[in-house]
């Protein structure tokens, strides 16, 4: 095994370690570390800045880096094979799954609405950040991707700086999904489908932020730098 120091060392940022290692994004998810939009930040400031035990994580940051195979390196891919990644891992996903994930939060509020625990207004939000997220996904495929790909680049800088402001807009839309769902934990007596509502939610989380991590790590900065 490699002393955790000699790979993750942290003076090493969110965004840089989820770059170079797919599974940290998966760490950083389950303690709450914004590697996303705030990647920038440096993971002993993080650590610090979250009250939590930096040896703690990082032991725990190796072992996941241990077990799990490394995939591609997405920061490696030409600029074009990466925007067809992001068009089919995480625009195609949304997609799909965002109806069914609808209509699953309509059925839980109209079939126990009566109960105290029921996420009341989760379904509005949601059909809300549906909608948000499409109009995003729009103005990437319409105008952004297409300027990476043009000898057009140097107009991108623009465009880049309002996708990163509505990539902020996306956060503070799940942070609230995930209050309205408090903190997808269902209760004793939620049904199959509430059950399976928070589980898609959680991953819809998790998918959202590897998806803008991705644009503004690491697409982002080389289609304005290359």
């Amino acid at each position: 095994m490699t002393p955790y120091s000699a790979v993750i060392s942290p003076d090493r940022t969110l965004a840089d370690l989820a770059t170079a290692h797919a599974s940290a994004s998966r760490v950083f998810h389950r303690h709450g570390l914004d590697f996303c939009c705030h990647g920038r930040v440096r993971l002993d400031e993080a650590c610090r800045d979250r009250g939590l035990d930096l040896d703690a994580l990082l032991s725990e940051l190796q072992t996941e880096l241990d077990r799990a195979p490394e995939g591609p390196r997405l920061d490696q891919m030409p600029i074009p094979m990466l925007i067809e990644h992001v068009l089919e891992q995480y625009h195609a996903a949304h997609r799909a799954e965002l109806p069914r994930l609808l209509e699953m939060a309509r059925k839980v509020e109209k079939v126990h609405g009566d109960k105290s625990s029921c996420p009341r207004g989760l379904a509005a939000h949601l059909e809300f950040v549906a909608g948000e997220l499409e109009a995003h996904m729009q103005k990437e495929e319409q105008v952004l991707f297409p300027l990476f790909t043009s000898s057009r680049r140097q107009m991108a800088g623009m465009p880049v700086q309002v996708m990163e402001m509505e990539h902020e807009d996306h956060g503070r839309n799940l942070a609230r999904l995930r209050e309205l769902a408090h903190g997808y934990q269902p209760p004793a007596e939620a049904c199959n489908t509430w059950r399976a509502l928070y589980l898609g939610l959680e991953q819809l989380e998790r998918d959202v932020m590897q998806h803008i991590h991705i644009e503004n790590n690491i697409l982002f900065p080389r289609a304005l730098r290359e």
